[in-house]
């Protein structure tokens, strides 16, 4: 009878080193995407990744384009005005939620299922995300990136600090980044003194700021802002974030 062949063991497979490198790669994502946040949440943001990939854009297109304009400012020298309009135009929720609008969320879900036009629903704290960190593409990596911010901003920075930083680089036209540049651009004024018929026709143009024009308003931007006034008088200024500290 012949001998059986040994039995081949085969070599152990490298759990252990599976799970070091996956550790180690989590701990890197978690320091690279922690470490802005934290630094951002007191320090001034000099620049976006929105307001990058629209330089980026400009140099591949080589075409004549607009000097790109954004100041930083602190919240307490953007006018309360400014303030509570983007509040009414954008996320009247902002205050209270956790980053996420459920009803907004499921109301867009319902009316983009009957109609051909979308309608979004991000709130100040999701717009802030993905304009400071994130790319403008629709896809579904680049929302789960949002969901992933914004959830950290949430965390780790104050409502006030979010506003502060959404209001310094939101576009308010074409090159034109912040509550200061925009002041300056369309009124002749500071951030700090912005009226609040000024406020609500910056505040109106946030859909579509290249399209849009605070300075020289069409019918539609008016009508726009007079119903931004009207929620402004409904919200009252004791809707915003207290701004004790400074952001």
């Amino acid at each position: 009878m012949p001998a059986r062949a040994p039995h081949k063991r085969h070599p152990p497979r490298p759990r252990h080193s599976t799970r070091r490198v996956l550790a180690w790669a989590a701990g890197a994502w978690l320091a690279a995407t922690i470490s802005p946040v934290l630094v951002f949440r007191v320090m001034p943001v000099p620049t976006s990744a929105y307001m990058l990939e629209q330089r980026i854009a400009w140099l591949r297109a080589g075409e004549p384009h607009p000097p790109l304009r954004q100041h930083w400012v602190p919240l307490e020298r953007i006018s309360p005005q400014l303030q509570l309009a983007v509040i009414a135009s954008e996320d009247q929720k902002f205050p209270y939620h956790h980053g996420f609008d459920v009803d907004a969320i499921r109301d867009a879900l319902r009316y983009n299922a009957r109609h051909r036009k979308t309608r979004g629903a991000s709130t100040i704290s999701q717009q802030t995300a993905r304009n400071l960190f994130l790319w403008p593409a629709r896809t579904w990596v680049r929302k789960g990136l949002e969901v992933y911010f914004t959830v950290l901003l949430e965390t780790l920075w104050p409502k006030q600090r979010i506003l502060a930083v959404y209001l310094n680089i939101a576009q308010f036209g074409d090159g034109i980044y912040g509550a200061e540049a925009a002041a300056r651009a369309w009124f002749d004024t500071s951030a700090a003194a912005l009226t609040a018929q000024q406020a609500a026709q910056l505040a109106a143009v946030l859909p579509a700021p290249k399209r849009l024009h605070a300075g020289q308003p069409s019918a539609y931007v008016l009508e726009r802002a007079a119903a931004i006034r009207e929620q402004m008088a409904n919200l009252g200024p004791g809707y915003l974030p207290p701004t004790s500290l400074h952001y």
